[in-house]
């Protein structure tokens, strides 16, 4: 169901973030692979454009930016001239760097990518090329940094910790923040290393290892769901923490949480390009959802689909709140789940209407889809945004047509349907008529055949009294559900 996820990004408000990690400068090199080089075997990159992003915890901030929130960052960068510019870039995103340390004893981390178009198109990364170093901060500089993070937490609704093992992450620092998060009622969600020992997390709200960190970190090979419920629950015990989320690539993501839950929830197929940053985008999402008050459920559920919408992107690029409504009305109802019961249905086009969305209406029985209804219904959907058919009932059906109909059951009237791209959603009503059903959904159009007058139609009155419209679509000729019948000898 997509109704409660658009609720929920329509919801999401300015939660204040603090993420807390090690801050890197992605360096983008894009160009032609035109020909293997004289000089030795390698492929010859013609540069044509360079570019900078921010990685790693500062990935996430730029990332939690994009979906509209407060965003602070704490962390490391040297006194250089990449610590400079991850700076500037903050400064121009409009996140905070006030708990930004300058370490003059280490550089600041870059990792700079070449990618090769073949033939002018196709893009592929090359080689990659780091410069960091991975020693943990000086203790002058811990103290530093938890003393900042400290006066940042007064102005925060979640913490979230980004560690790429870099050295800022010390089991110093996240105890520090643990501590003062806990006394404060403020979730700390942590996005770890890969490792053994994952001690310096104890504590902390959740976590999101992927398969491969949450089977390193626990000493099994999660190949099923089950393992992975079974490894979360570990991770969630030894840790002392609400609850454990492991990342499962195309198997979406598996929860354990305190209070019993043991979940694993599902991602829909993708296109996949590239799949750096979707930890960082899962992570962003997690954290921003459960500041604005929502439940684990559907802040993974919501994770899920901003992840998806992440690896359909080359290199670490940020997601908006747009683009996930977009995904979210254009792939949430599809197959059966266009097919709602009238509460939920109710529901689902409140959100659409806070959208702007306009929603046209129709109703029949649909017993022997032919071309005629096809047309129909196109027209039908032509009308607004969206199409809800009300279907009628095999007991409504019975009272219209007499005992001999439908020839098929609702069941497979509401399948057919539902495999047509102009419907949109369908809902069954009991009823001769589909008066009630009209009076609560309240459409903007109201469609009937051009075989009816206006005043014939069903509704008609009631919908234009709050400025909908009625619309009599034009019939296909030759086409009639008792007349196919009759030839098939079955009316």
């Amino acid at each position: 169901m997509s109704a409660d996820l658009i609720d929920l990004v329509q919801n999401l408000g300015q939660p204040n973030v603090l993420v807390v990690g090690d801050l890197m400068l992605d360096r983008y090199v894009w160009g032609d692979a035109e020909r293997i080089s004289q000089e030795a075997p390698v492929i010859l990159l013609r540069a044509d454009t360079r570019e900078e992003r921010l990685g790693g915890a500062s990935s996430v901030a730029t990332m939690l930016r994009a979906l509209g929130a407060n965003v602070a960052l704490a962390g490391v960068v040297g006194r250089d001239v990449d610590g400079n510019r991850i700076r500037s870039i903050l400064t121009d995103l409009g996140i905070s760097d006030q708990s930004v340390v300058p370490d003059p004893e280490r550089p600041s981390t870059v990792k700079e990518r070449f990618i090769g178009r073949a033939q002018h198109r196709h893009p592929q990364q090359m080689i990659r090329v780091d410069y960091e170093t991975r020693a943990a901060v000086a203790a002058s500089v811990e103290a530093e940094l938890v003393q900042a993070i400290a006066r940042q937490l007064a102005k925060t609704d979640v913490v979230l910790v980004s560690d790429y093992d870099k050295g800022v992450c010390t089991p110093r620092v996240l105890s520090a923040i643990i501590s003062e998060a806990r006394k404060r009622g403020l979730r700390v969600l942590a996005d770890p290393i890969r490792g053994r020992d994952y001690s310096k997390y104890h504590g902390c709200s959740a976590m999101t290892p992927n398969r491969l960190e949450a089977g390193l970190a626990t000493g099994r090979t999660l190949e099923t769901t089950e393992e992975a419920l079974e490894a979360a629950c570990q991770l969630r015990k030894q840790l002392d923490m609400e609850a454990a989320i492991i990342t499962l690539d195309k198997d979406g993501m598996a929860l354990e949480h305190r209070d019993g839950r043991r979940q694993v929830f599902p991602t829909r197929p993708r296109q996949v390009y590239d799949i750096t940053g979707a930890g960082d985008m899962v992570m962003s999402v997690l954290g921003m959802a459960l500041a604005a008050g929502a439940d684990y459920d559907p802040a993974i559920r919501l994770a899920n689909v901003a992840g998806g919408l992440e690896v359909e992107k080359i290199g670490v690029a940020t997601v908006t709140r747009d683009e996930i409504l977009r995904d979210l009305l254009r792939h949430g109802p599809n197959g059966s789940q266009k097919l709602l019961i009238r509460s939920i249905l109710q529901h689902e086009l409140e959100s659409r209407r806070r959208l702007g969305q306009r929603i046209a209406f129709t109703n029949g029985c649909f017993d022997l889809l032919h071309a005629g209804h096809v047309q129909y219904l196109q027209e039908a959907r032509a009308q607004a945004d969206l199409l809800v058919v009300g279907l009628n009932s095999d007991a409504s059906v019975r009272a219209i047509k007499g005992p001999n109909r439908p020839v098929n059951s609702e069941e497979a009237r509401a399948f057919v349907l539902a495999g047509l791209q102009a419907v949109d959603y369908i809902t069954v009503f009991e009823e001769v008529t589909p008066q009630s059903l009209i009076h609560a959904l309240r459409p903007d159009v109201l469609v009937k055949g051009a075989d009816y007058r206006k005043e014939e139609v069903v509704g008609a009155a009631f919908v234009e009294s709050y400025g909908g419209r009625v619309h009599l679509a034009p019939l296909r000729e030759g086409y009639s559900t008792t007349r196919a019948l009759q030839k098939l000898g079955a009316a």
